[in-house]
């Protein structure tokens, strides 16, 4: 169903909580930029920054910071406590998405370790042989469809990830859950209340536990160097397990549905990787860019009135990265092929879907690890594997934040 992005007061683009069409919606905002006013779900504005250069640009100058004190909306109550996607936005700075510069790095610091590429490459057979364990387990239902997302793309990150920091497996469905309603735009007021709550709840319950029962697991780490003289406070560990776990599975399941997605709608590149012409570390690449796992992120804040593509960004005023947009840019990526077009074979530019400067997500490693892993050997097990509905009958799941399919049916072994 496609619904055309709206424009709002002051050519202002609102942007739809329900994503029906978000090419569509990528191309608009990347047309309006390289920066530009939006409305987001329950009326909140911002800037949008939508053009590769100008991104890169906003994304280092420390005059644009994640404290949401500097936000002048927020503090004089013109948006809502009750605004889903403040849960984005930690009220005080406590963990890497709402902290900078020493800060910021100190936090960092203490999760680099798990996700440096050295730690990533040690996780290879680890991963290699959970996702023969989940190929073997859709065995079973490979004659009939079944959500590849649900089934497949979702528990393969996240029981790497609940490895890595010690999560019950028995807890994996009801955080896959929580998070859904976490990110969602059309979550009720009293129902994201709810799940904040109880997200926040897991997180103090697993680290009360992990202090009575420490295990081989990074969240013990955590509470180690707390107690080792970095002034680690639990509100901290809490901060950092919420992102590290959310991020460290959404990144990876967004672009394992989305790079099959792609390559069962566009047979000619799939052949490519098919006859060994193209890898899979192309496919992972080209899939970032063409469809990347976060739309947008929101929010930097101006400390000072900041100048950006043109356009000024006054003290106190928001801005949101719109990756969607941004992987749309002629001047990075050219205009032959249209950056509309998944292309295994494009030439030149370097999209920017993990961040880009202190803030770039620390899980790339990873996640682009698990992608060059789970894919082809899904592939060589199902090599047969189409969608069981129609590409355009898809539904995104209703988020403004990460770019996220509601399922993914498909036919194993049609």
């Amino acid at each position: 169903m496609s619904c055309p992005v709206q424009h709002g007061p002051s050519d202002t683009i609102t942007l739809d909580p329900y994503v029906r069409d978000l090419r569509a919606e990528r191309e608009i905002l990347h047309q309006a930029g390289p920066v530009t006013r939006v409305t987001l779900p329950g009326g909140v504005t911002a800037w949008a920054v939508t053009h590769h250069a100008a991104a890169r640009a906003a994304l280092t100058d420390p005059r644009l910071v994640k404290d949401v004190a500097h936000w002048d909306d927020l503090q004089q109550g013109r948006v809502p406590e009750s605004w889903p996607l403040l849960s984005t936005i930690p009220p005080t700075p406590t963990n890497l998405l709402g902290t900078d510069g020493a800060e910021h790095k100190r936090l960092r610091l203490l999760t680099a370790k798990a996700f440096s590429a050295r730690s990533v490459e040690r996780l290879r057979p680890r991963v290699h042989e959970l996702t023969e364990s989940l190929l073997d387990a859709m065995e079973p239902k490979a004659d009939r469809p079944l959500d590849l997302k649900g089934e497949f793309a979702f528990k393969l990150p996240m029981s790497v990830i609940g490895e890595l920091y010690g999560v019950d497996v028995a807890e994996h469905d009801r955080l896959r859950d929580m998070y859904v309603k976490f990110f969602s735009a059309v979550t009720t007021p009293e129902e994201f209340t709810h799940t904040y709550a109880t997200l926040e709840r897991y997180y103090e319950n697993m680290i009360a536990e992990k202090r009575e029962n420490p295990g081989d697991d990074l969240t013990t780490e955590l509470i180690h160097a707390g107690e080792n003289g970095d002034s680690l406070t639990d509100l901290e560990i809490r901060g950092t397990l919420q992102v590290v776990v959310a991020a460290g599975h959404e990144t990876t399941v967004n672009l394992l549905c989305n790079a099959v997605r792609a390559l069962l709608a566009h047979p000619e590149q799939f052949d490519l990787v098919k006859s060994g012409r193209v890898g899979w570390d192309a496919v992972v690449e080209e899939t970032l860019r063409f469809d990347p796992p976060t739309s947008n992120m929101v929010f930097r804040f101006a400390t000072e009135d900041v100048e950006i593509g043109g356009v000024t960004i006054g003290k106190g005023e928001a801005l949101m990265t719109s990756y969607g947009a941004i992987s749309r840019d002629r001047a990075e990526h050219g205009e032959d092929p249209h950056p509309d077009t998944f292309d295994l074979l494009r030439g030149g530019g370097r999209h920017i879907s993990f961040g880009y400067g202190p803030h770039v997500c620390p899980g790339s490693h990873l996640a682009r690890m698990e992608g060059r892993i789970v894919l082809p050997l899904l592939f060589e097990r199902f090599p047969d594997l189409r969608l069981a509905e129609p590409d355009a009958a898809l539904e995104n799941h209703p988020s403004i934040v990460v770019n996220s399919l509601k399922e993914l049916p498909v036919l194993l072994r049609p």
